[in-house]
């Protein structure tokens, strides 16, 4: 039995993940549907041009010719999903935060910069947000110098005074800093939704079995399109 997200395509793990697996998933009772009405905060994680390059190119090219870092058209391909969400929640006048890379210092590396030191050499311009999804005034710039958007940083109470119940969680990369953040955010209480096309990371299958996973355990994966469903509509468009 194949798998199909809410529009009917096939969700994004099915060439990965194998029938057997799923099935085991599926008799285990893993992957069931959230409940209940949603009070949603987005969360737009390290969508910065370290992460996608400053030009549109292929990946190789873009950690070589840019930053090391980058995931190059993978993380492009996300940019106008993540931009579509952002209007929504704005138009919607719904919070949207900002989780990024703080430029790391000397003393920042710690375990993970032993781990890709070439985290610790990207200039500054590659902080900075990437112009398709910037900031607007009114929304929560959250700089974290670790994978989840919840340690080391005052997120719980952010979402705890926004009343937000719910959190959208976008960006990059799926199998790091977006899971971390999921998991996390699961084990404080709150719905997960990932959008699957919304976030992005420089190994397609770490990409895919990170969504599968997540969306057995911590989070609803669906598309975009499917999120922007979700989303509680304001007064007047809900006339």
């Amino acid at each position: 039995m194949t798998t199909l997200c809410q529009e009917g395509r096939p969700l994004p793990w099915q060439h990965v993940v194998s029938e057997e697996e799923m099935s085991i998933y599926r008799a285990a009772g893993f992957g069931k549907p959230f409940k209940g009405e949603i009070r949603p905060a987005l969360l737009v994680i390290d969508v910065q041009y370290r992460s996608v390059g400053r030009e549109r190119l292929p990946i190789m090219d873009s950690i070589q010719r840019e930053y090391p870092t980058s995931c190059g058209e993978y993380g492009w391909r996300a940019v106008p999903h993540i931009g579509r969400l952002i209007e929504a929640f704005h138009r919607r006048k719904l919070p949207v935060i900002f989780p990024h890379v703080a430029f790391k210092e000397r003393h920042d590396g710690q375990r993970f910069g032993d781990k890709a030191p070439a985290i610790m050499a990207i200039p500054r311009d590659g902080y900075e947000m990437v112009k398709e999804c910037a900031p607007q005034p009114g929304d929560i710039l959250l700089p974290k110098h670790h994978a989840s958007a919840f340690f080391g940083t005052p997120l719980v109470s952010y979402l705890t005074t926004l009343n937000a119940n719910c959190v959208v969680v976008t960006g990059t990369t799926t199998s790091g800093c977006v899971r971390a953040s999921a998991v996390d955010a699961s084990s404080y209480g709150y719905h997960v939704i990932v959008p699957h096309d919304a976030v992005f990371d420089r190994s397609q299958t770490s990409h895919a079995v990170n969504l599968f996973d997540m969306n057995s355990k911590y989070a609803d994966v669906m598309s975009t399109d499917d999120v922007l469903t979700l989303i509680p509509p304001t007064q007047a468009e809900g006339a």
